[in-house]
């Protein structure tokens, strides 16, 4: 008698109600990368199955734009080149309005100072603690050869405040003031660097990512400001200066973003003018400086380079503290680990001399100790014979 499967309902197809699934696998490319990288996928009925995965973007943004970002910015160069004037152009702010001007005299005796503004601000529902570290006094002395060392104290005192807090038990919220990018203010008055601009960029390179900015630049003209562009990238070349490398996009990013980083890399250093005057002009209200011949646009790319400035920081905030954190921290960090290792070794070095040294004692001791044990034992051997002759010959002492 033969058994008829589906008359009782054992079909050997799948239950009611549950997807017919199979596996497909997805071979793409060569035969080698065919044996090193398969790629499956699960079909319900012909619609793709993910396992949900590409959602993680989606739950990075959300934490990041929950917990905020911080970034720090800070501005060297000399005193008149307009460096609060172009932050306050730069993030629509007035952060100096009460600061005092110092006289000439107080200028060429005061030293450096370190001058820190933190700005919170929101754009569009992201939030971010903006840090601005200013130094004043900067090139202000006579004797300006020691310019540059509040500045580096001030840097690796960031990185150093980092790496102990790393270091600790609590690790969860580590506030990030290492300084992430340096606009260095160029003065337009020259033909190029200063002596101190170059000492400065010399020792600050290897710590910050330097943005070169020439300040002031609408009094020079097209052809004084090109020559200086071209003056200043040849003595930073000559003197291995390394400023902010731009990245490299792959072949597969959008040609709009290449085509962009060409003309950013092309305009270092920036060409910048700062205003906050608001004037009408052609029907529009605009950020320019008014000189007697006509005005200057801040925001027109024809006329200077703060535009390119802006998109620079806005776009690349997050490379710049890329670099800082995965380059930059990363050989302080190693550079202070070999030094503490070495700090160890001589303390273990000087702790096995001294070791050797006790070892040596203790054994001249031990020595001291035998030969006096040796001694005593000798005197006590005689003495006993000497009375042993005594008791046999009584007669001896009698006589005596």
């Amino acid at each position: 008698m033969e058994r008829n499967s589906s008359s009782h309902g054992m079909s050997r197809a799948n239950p009611i109600g549950s997807p017919r699934m199979c596996r497909r696998l997805q071979n793409s490319g060569s035969n080698e990368d065919q044996k090193s990288s398969h790629h499956f996928t699960t079909e319900y009925d012909g619609e793709e199955e993910v396992i949900g995965f590409a959602r993680l973007p989606e739950q990075v943004h959300r934490r990041a734009v929950k917990k905020g970002f911080e970034f720090c910015l800070m501005v060297v160069g000399e005193s008149g080149l307009g460096k609060s004037t172009l932050l306050d152009t730069l993030f629509l702010t007035d952060m100096y309005k009460d600061r005092d001007m110092l006289a000439v005299q107080e200028r060429l005796s005061k030293t450096v100072d370190i001058d820190v503004k933190q700005l919170d601000m929101t754009e569009r529902g992201v939030k971010l603690r903006l840090s601005i570290i200013d130094t004043p006094g900067f090139g202000d002395p006579v004797n300006g050869e020691t310019c540059w060392k509040p500045i580096i104290d001030y840097v690796d005192e960031q990185f150093g405040q980092y790496f102990r807090a790393e270091s600790g038990l609590n690790r969860k919220h580590i506030q990030d003031t290492r300084v992430h990018c340096c606009l260095y203010f160029i003065s337009p008055y020259g033909h190029g660097l200063k002596q101190m601009d170059v000492d400065m960029m010399k020792r600050l390179h290897n710590k910050v990512n330097i943005i070169p900015l020439i300040a002031k630049s609408d009094i020079l003209t097209p052809k004084e400001l090109k020559r200086l562009k071209a003056n200043v990238l040849q003595e930073i070349a000559q003197h291995n200066i390394q400023i902010y490398q731009f990245p490299n996009f792959d072949s597969d990013d959008e040609d709009e973003f290449s085509d962009d980083e060409e003309e950013l890399r092309a305009a270092i250093p920036f060409a910048v003018v700062g205003s906050n005057s608001i004037v009408e002009a052609g029907g529009k209200t605009i950020r320019s400086r008014t000189y007697p011949w006509g005005i200057v646009e801040v925001d027109n790319p024809n006329h200077c380079d703060f535009l390119k400035l802006k998109k620079t920081i806005s776009t690349h905030m997050q490379d710049l503290k890329d670099v800082t954190a995965d380059t930059l921290y990363e050989n302080y960090r190693a550079e202070h680990l070999k030094n503490d290792d070495n700090g160890l070794r001589m303390a273990a070095s000087k702790s096995s001399e001294m070791e050797t040294m006790l070892n040596k004692k203790d054994q001249e001791i031990q020595k001291m100790k035998s030969l006096l044990n040796s001694m005593q034992s000798q005197m006590s051997l005689k003495g006993s014979s000497s009375r042993g002759t005594m008791l046999s010959h009584p007669e001896d002492t009698i006589n005596v």
